[in-house]
């Protein structure tokens, strides 16, 4: 079945609500409920980390534990035979082909169902192969963040976006942490709060040195041992207490793709030491390294992620059928990690056909207004709004938040997340979608 006419559509911005096969599957009323919100399109997870869910309306269940990062269909055994790394076929969570069956359900509602497919974001993949993981200036693994610059680690990426995202059904994909992921995750009894991270802390806290790594850096004029030197001395006054990380932005990525992510508080104070900035972004790295040494990673950082982005948008066109949108989750300043990993906005809309930008909490106003310059006819600038009031979001007041993304240029909503909100949050998406109409 194809999606609606445009004339039986609602005439606002396009709409589409995140998610899961399981939030669908099982349960009959569940497309009709995302077509009454008055959304146009669903995107539906195809490849997913590990997480624990709330389903409060589904008739079987109420909590979903996917035990690791999965494919949410059969991996095609042809494309993976003899490799590692490979992708891990969903558990009982989400058995066979849990994306088909949910995408039909939803495509016989009139929905009109795109992948969302998750990248660089998987513990399980660090945990059974560790030489594929970030390694920070301590040593300390993170099993969690693939590092991208490596060539074993892109070549499953690449392999992964092509088959999670042209899944039968989709129309278009959405591929998130397609780049840099770091040090803020959402672990399991997570106990790193203790002393608190800002911005820039994050980002030295999230530095890979892992030979791959450590011979980028080389390439671009940085000595390795220098630079690992250089980030333990500029935090060590974090770690003594004779600098405060306080009023930083939430750890980037696990508040989910449309979580808050305040912005950068512009530069630092003092180069170095206790009068350095941990909290002010890009221009608090350049305090705490020194300029030289703060460029050189930022530039064999975004060489790396640049490039796997270029990849994973080749193989997924190469593996789609003519217009099949392909949409990146992104944030416009280039030193950040997570699920919205930073870009040049000026390239990433050269290779994609749009993007997924972090708005909740006022953030349209910072993340925007960067892309809106180099956006071309039928470029797609994608609002992303926490709908879920218990992680967060103010479905409450979608309906201004979404009509001011709009005047900044966005040109589509999206939604997070259908599955997790109450009934509550719910009726106010409805609620503010009719407004926009």
């Amino acid at each position: 079945m194809t999606p609606p006419p445009p004339a039986a559509r609602p005439r606002g911005p396009r709409a589409s609500a995140f998610l899961y096969p399981w939030d669908v599957n099982g349960d009959p009323g569940a497309a009709d409920r995302v077509t009454a919100l008055g959304v146009r399109q669903v995107t539906l997870a195809s490849a997913y980390h590990s997480t624990r869910a709330l389903t409060p309306r589904h008739p079987r269940h109420r909590i979903v534990t996917a035990e690791y990062a999965a494919v949410l269909y059969p991996p095609d055994p042809a494309r993976w035979a003899g490799r590692a790394p490979r992708p891990y076929p969903a558990g009982e969570w989400a058995p066979g082909d849990a994306f088909g069956t949910a995408a039909e359900a939803l495509d016989a509602a009139g929905l009109e169902v795109h992948s969302w497919v998750v990248l660089a974001h998987n513990s399980r993949l660090g945990a059974e192969h560790p030489g594929t993981s970030v390694v920070n200036a301590y040593g300390d693994r993170y099993p969690w963040a693939p590092c991208v610059a490596r060539p074993d680690v892109r070549a499953y990426l690449t392999d992964l976006a092509a088959e999670a995202a042209v899944r039968p059904g989709a129309h278009g994909t959405e591929l998130e942490s397609c780049g840099w992921y770091g040090l803020a995750h959402l672990h399991a009894h997570d106990k790193t709060g203790g002393v608190p991270l800002g911005d820039a802390a994050q980002y030295l806290m999230s530095l890979c040195f892992c030979g791959t790594c450590r011979e980028g850096y080389a390439g671009e004029g940085a000595d390795p041992d220098e630079l690992v030197a250089a980030v333990r001395a500029a935090l060590e006054p974090l770690w003594a207490g004779g600098a405060s990380g306080a009023g930083a932005r939430e750890a980037s990525g696990d508040a989910g793709p449309g979580g808050p992510g305040a912005r950068d508080a512009g530069p630092g104070g003092g180069p170095g030491g206790c009068g350095a900035s941990y909290e002010a972004g890009w221009g608090g790295v350049r305090d705490l390294l020194g300029a030289p040494l703060a460029e050189a990673t930022l530039a064999w950082r975004t060489r790396a992620a640049r490039s796997l982005q270029e990849d994973a948008v080749a193989a997924v066109r190469a593996a789609a059928p003519p217009g099949f949108r392909v949409l990146l989750h992104a944030d416009p300043l280039p030193y950040r990690t997570g699920a919205n990993p930073g870009v040049d906005p000026a390239h990433i809309l050269g290779v994609a056909d749009g993007v997924v930008l972090p708005c909740t909490g006022g953030a349209a106003g910072a993340v925007l207004p960067p892309f809106v310059p180099h956006a071309r006819p039928g470029t797609t600038l994608a609002a992303n709004f926490t709908v879920v009031g218990g992680m967060g979001g103010a479905p409450g007041r979608l309906a201004e938040d979404a009509a001011h993304a709009v005047a900044l240029g966005a040109t589509e909503l999206r939604l997070y997340h259908a599955g997790l909100a109450s009934g509550a949050d719910l009726e106010a998406v409805a609620a503010a979608l009719r407004t926009l109409d």
